[in-house]
């Protein structure tokens, strides 16, 4: 597998979820390790090189999408599996992967069967770029099947695809970042799930939990769901998003509990931000 597919992992503060994920990669299968201005570079790039990956240092923070183009570009081999810090791989899902690659010679790209917590299904089944006709039934398909979006938890691709369309969208720093991949690379050829191929997501285990970061985070959520909807055309972006955002925090349950007001108001400030920002202009990553 070794000159076919590289897997390629953003890092953000992840050194108590990153040496799992690497020990259950394959000996022969190059990994290249995005340090997405980490505090402790050292800490992280002992845990990489201990482990026989590439170690990449980014002094700024350039988002999910632009630490991925960065580590995209060091790779080789025909396929790339962006794979978040948190997750692991299983038994076999490489090769399963690989071979679902040849068995259906028009798939793009695809996900693996992703577990969450307690065997918890982790499928994206839905998007907010899509139409709701669009959306599919909760947990995993029972077949390998054409899907209308992919996450970026574990996103497997075809090297020359990814490049024809130009990679991730770097004006998008944090969130539907995939989503808006999955439908450019959709307009190119089918978007696949993979039954047999499996991975393991501890979900929200990628960066530090706090409720500064999960302002900070959701701030971003807010920029980039508007950006995204414009991009797309999908309708009322900036009006539907603020709606929706008002409604969240004022729910009984985002009031009461400081974390999740923290979060939403945090979203309706994003939200905010793109009142007066077009789909082409600034750069939305800082904070």
């Amino acid at each position: 597998m070794a000159n076919r597919v590289t897997i390629v992992t953003v890092a953000y503060n992840s050194e108590e979820v990153l040496p799992q994920m690497l020990a259950s990669v394959p000996a022969d299968v190059p990994v290249i390790v995005v340090d997405n201005a980490s505090r402790d570079a050292a800490a992280t790039k002992t845990i990489v090189d201990k482990a026989g990956g590439q170690y990449l240092r980014s002094e700024k923070n350039l988002g999910f999408g632009g630490g991925c183009n960065l580590g995209a570009a060091r790779a080789d081999g025909d396929f790339l599996l962006f794979l978040n810090p948190d997750a692991r791989l299983e038994e076999g899902a490489l090769e399963a992967l690989l071979a679902a690659a040849e068995r259906y010679p028009d798939c793009v790209a695809m996900n693996p069967r992703i577990k969450g917590r307690n065997g918890r299904a982790y499928f994206k089944r839905r998007s907010v770029l899509l139409p709701r006709d669009a959306y599919l039934p909760r947990g995993w398909p029972d077949t390998d099947r054409e899907v209308p979006v992919l996450t970026g938890a574990a996103f497997f691709v075809r090297r020359s695809e990814f490049d024809a369309v130009g990679g991730f969208d770097e004006k998008i720093f944090l969130y539907h970042e995939d989503d808006d991949l999955s439908l450019r690379l959709a307009q190119r050829g089918k978007l696949f799930f993979v039954r047999e191929a499996v991975v393991f997501h501890e979900e929200g285990h990628s960066s530090e939990r706090s409720v500064e970061g999960a302002r900070f985070k959701a701030r971003h959520l807010g920029r980039s769901r508007v950006y995204a909807l414009r991009k797309h055309g999908r309708p009322h972006p900036f009006l539907g998003s603020f709606l929706a955002a008002l409604g969240q925090l004022l729910s009984p349950e985002n009031l009461l509990s400081r974390r999740k007001r923290a979060k939403q108001v945090a979203f309706l400030r994003g939200v905010s931000d793109m009142r007066y920002k077009g789909i082409s202009t600034g750069d939305f990553s800082g904070r």
